[in-house]
């Protein structure tokens, strides 16, 4: 249960932040880096439902709720060491999900024969910033799966990659099912 009393701690006026372990990191430090990309991902979709409805809408509420799990994911670093708690972890039942909605909204769209703009409506253009905030965050999660001592879950892993997927699809949906997708039109302005 979380408990918010206070919003201000000064505990990071040094520059650094807790970790779910509590264990201190710069705020600079990587793993930080992407728990932030993370939660500016849920803002960035939270944009994007102030156009949506429906069942699309019900999708993004609840990709935001699974975004709080993963920067929870991302801020409790498996150790090996046990916590006072059970830790919260992306599972493999949210990404084949997100897998199956995918499929769902695609399924009534036309293939793609072009690369398209992110633009349209303006569900769909916030949609877009959202997938590409989701490939930041996963190449952030990527650079600190590499990084000596560090560890991400695969399914972590596997749940951004599949998301930023998710959002692309729901963008065409948002652009009216792919009719009012923005082509691009290679070499237009030469």
């Amino acid at each position: 249960m979380v408990k918010l009393n206070r919003i201000y701690t000064k505990t990071g006026d040094d520059g650094t932040t807790g970790l779910g372990n509590g264990e201190r990191r710069l705020k600079s430090d990587i793993r930080i880096e992407a728990v932030g990309t993370v939660d500016e991902l849920n803002g960035t979709i939270g944009m994007a439902r102030l156009y949506t409805e429906g069942d699309l809408d019900r999708m993004l509420a609840t990709i935001q709720n699974d975004l709080f799990d993963l920067g929870a994911d991302l801020a409790t670093p498996e150790t090996g060491e046990p916590l006072p708690y059970e830790r919260l972890a992306i599972i493999p039942s949210q990404v084949a999900r997100l897998e199956r909605e995918i499929d769902a909204m695609n399924a009534d769209l036309k293939p793609l024969k072009s690369f398209i703009l992110p633009a349209g409506s303006p569900a769909a253009a916030h949609l877009h910033l959202a997938r590409t905030v989701a490939r930041r965050a996963e190449r952030l999660m990527v650079a600190l799966v590499r990084t000596a001592g560090e560890t991400v879950s695969t399914a972590a892993m596997t749940y951004v990659n599949r998301l930023s997927d998710h959002l692309f699809v729901a963008a065409r949906i948002a652009n009216d099912s792919g009719r009012a997708d923005v082509l691009w039109v290679p070499g237009a302005s030469r």
